[in-house]
């Protein structure tokens, strides 16, 4: 079985290319388990936002795209650039992030 590969990055290894676009890569320091719980956060957001938007639901749209925030924050995808933050900075930024999408 071989695994898939991943997307190109930039030199520094901030950056991940999708079809000629660059985007913001995950925080290599996040532990394999928490990303996983991100990640699951994140795909559940963005399927309630599709469903809010078939449904014309403003107010759950509203509540689906902060928690889309919230995952890709914690992830390191958005907010202050996870390579500028210190280690305890990192780790804080996925423990809060994992705390508010869990409850």
């Amino acid at each position: 079985m071989t695994s898939k590969p991943g997307p190109d990055t930039t030199a520094d290894g901030h950056h991940v290319i999708v079809h000629g676009r660059r985007w913001r890569a995950t925080d290599p320091a996040v532990p394999a388990d928490v990303g996983e719980r991100l990640r699951g956060h994140l795909m559940a957001a963005r399927r309630a936002v599709a469903a809010a938007r078939r449904h014309e639901d403003s107010r759950a749209e509203r509540a689906a795209r902060d928690r889309v925030q919230t995952a890709k924050v914690a992830l390191g995808e958005r907010g202050v650039p996870w390579w500028e933050q210190s280690a305890d900075e990192r780790r804080t930024r996925w423990t809060r992030g994992l705390h508010a999408l869990d409850t």
